[in-house]
C-alpha cells in the first residue's frame, strides 16, 4: 500500500490487489472495476444514486451469482439488509467465512439472531479466529476485493481478470481450509 496517507481508498485498494498478484497497478486498470463510497450516506431504497456504491455493487454481484464464496471481516446493518435481500430471491450455494469483528457477531450477544438468519438463507457460515485487512469474494467468475474501513466498505473492486480471480480463490480456499463451522445453536 502507498506511504502517502492521503491516497483515496480506490487507490489503496488497487494498490493492495496488485501487489497480491504481483502486478504494476497501471497494468491492472483496465481489467478491473473501482468504486469508492462518497462521503454522503448510502441510502437503502434500492435509487440510482445508492446503485454507483460499494455495497450496492457488492449485492448486485452476489444477487446475480449462483455461487459464492466469501471470506469478510466486518459488515454493516446497510451491507446486512443488502445481502440479506440478495439471497433471499434465488437458492444458490454460498459459503461465508467471518473474521475480525464479523466472526465476533457470531458468537456475541446477537449470534444466534445471525447464526439462525445466516441458515435461514442458506449460507454455509464459518468462523476464522484470524484477521483478514479486506473482504474478498467469488461470485461465480467474478473476482471483489472490499476496503473496510470503521464506516463499512470505503471501496470495491471488481474484475473478472484471472489473475485476481486465481488469487482470490486461493485466499478463500485459505480461508476456510482454517475456519470452523458455524451451527445455528
Amino acid at each position: 500500500m502507498s506511504d502517502d496517507a492521503s491516497a483515496s481508498p480506490a487507490t489503496v485498494l488497487r494498490t493492495l490487489v496488485a501487489r497480491a498478484v504481483d502486478a504494476d497497478p497501471a497494468s491492472l486498470a483496465d481489467r478491473v472495476e473501482v468504486v469508492e463510497r462518497s462521503g454522503e450516506p448510502e441510502v437503502d431504497d434500492g435509487g440510482e444514486r445508492d446503485s454507483r456504491t460499494p455495497v450496492a455493487r457488492l449485492a448486485r454481484l452476489i444477487a446475480e451469482a449462483d455461487g459464492v464464496v466469501a471470506v469478510v471481516p466486518r459488515f454493516d446493518a446497510v451491507l446486512a439488509r443488502r445481502l440479506n435481500d440478495a439471497l433471499a430471491a434465488v437458492p444458490r450455494a454460498v459459503r461465508v467465512v467471518f473474521t475480525d469483528a464479523a466472526a465476533d457477531r457470531l458468537a456475541g450477544a446477537t449470534g444466534a439472531i445471525v447464526r439462525r438468519a445466516l441458515t435461514e438463507r442458506g449460507v454455509d457460515a464459518y468462523r476464522h479466529d484470524g484477521e483478514s485487512p479486506v473482504a474478498v469474494v467469488l461470485a461465480d467468475d467474478r473476482a471483489a476485493v472490499g476496503l473496510i474501513d470503521g464506516s463499512g466498505v470505503a471501496a470495491l473492486l471488481t474484475t473478472d481478470d484471472p489473475a485476481v480471480r486465481e488469487w482470490a480463490a486461493a485466499t478463500c480456499r485459505r480461508y476456510l481450509d482454517a475456519a470452523e463451522p458455524v451451527t445455528e445453536g
